[in-house]
Formats: structure tokens, sequence, C-alpha cells
């Protein structure tokens, strides 16, 4: 279990990717994340390219005003851009970002099982679990791989969680095949 580290500490989520195209999938696991550990705002962070995918097929514009639409009903999905206020598109430098913005927060990063894979060989990846608390959703297809992932082995005891849940069985890529 993620350790709460200061109850009266305000928590946000913070969601990133490219979203390409945004969909349910990804609303249902921000209101599970909101559910489960009582965070108040959850921040969709896309990038315009995630440098583990091939080039995103919709602009970036586009998949911001789309996830924007489909969270009209979810007040506490906020979506945006932030590469170009903190001049990077790395994970680390989003959340320091956030921490600094927001000093009495605590954060939690959210991902899909997919991304834990890869996880141990993103920038920073030991210092991302030191400084947050990391909620790695099960994904259809990912979950044997990711809980034998060297992400998982390093990162497990260290305040990341898996998320055991109800999946929508849906991603960006077959979206992209329709």
């Amino acid at each position: 279990m993620v350790q709460v580290k200061s109850e009266n500490k305000k928590k946000i989520g913070i969601l990133g990717g490219t979203f390409d195209p945004a969909h349910k999938g990804h609303i249902k696991i921000s209101k599970e994340a909101k559910k489960r550990f009582g965070i108040e705002k959850i921040i969709w962070a896309i990038t315009k390219k995630n440098p583990y995918k091939n080039k995103s097929s919709l602009s970036l514009k586009k998949r911001i005003k789309y996830a924007k639409e489909i969270n009209l009903k979810n007040k506490f999905i906020k979506v945006n851009f932030y590469e170009n206020i903190i001049k990077s598109n790395r994970t680390i430098d989003l959340i320091r970002y956030f921490k600094k913005k927001n000093k009495n927060t605590e954060i939690y990063f959210i991902m899909g099982a997919d991304n834990l894979i890869n996880f141990h060989k993103w920038k920073n990846s030991r210092l991302i679990s030191s400084i947050c608390n990391i909620l790695v959703f099960d994904r259809k297809g990912y979950k044997a791989k990711s809980l034998k992932s060297l992400g998982f082995k390093k990162y497990s005891k260290k305040g990341l969680e898996f998320i055991k849940f109800k999946k929508v069985n849906i991603s960006s890529s077959q979206l992209r095949k329709i």
C-alpha cells in the first residue's frame, strides 16, 4: 500500500502521456485513483511525444482539445500541456514543477502497467519514486510482464503500488486502428 505521508496534505494526481486519443480508460483510472486515494485533482499532462512510442497520429492541439471535451463532466480532471512551461518533456521535471508550485501537496504519479516495463529506463526514475507515490494501473495483457519488470522489483517497496481493478478493454492504439 502507498504510504500516506501526511493526512492534512492536499493530494494531486498526474497522469502523463500522449493521449492519442484520450479515452474512457484514462477517465476510469483517474476516477479510480481519486476514489481509492482521496486525490482531489488529477492533471492530464499531455506530451508532444512519448520517447518509447511512435509519432502521434493527431496533432497536439487536437489531442488537448479532445481530452478536454471528454472531461467536461469530470471537473476534478484538468488537461494541459506543460512542456513549454517547464522547458522539458521529462516526468521528473513535471513532478518537480508541481511539488514547487504546490508546497503542502502529496503527488501521485499515475501510469498504466505498460509504462512500468520501461520505467527503470526513465530519466531519474529512482528520484521520481522517492518524491512521489506511483500508482500503476493494471492493463490487459501487461500484468505479468510489468510485475516481473525491473521497475516493479526496484520500486514496489518504495512508494509504487500496482492497482488491480475492473479494467476497461480499450487503448489509444486500438482506437487509432478504427
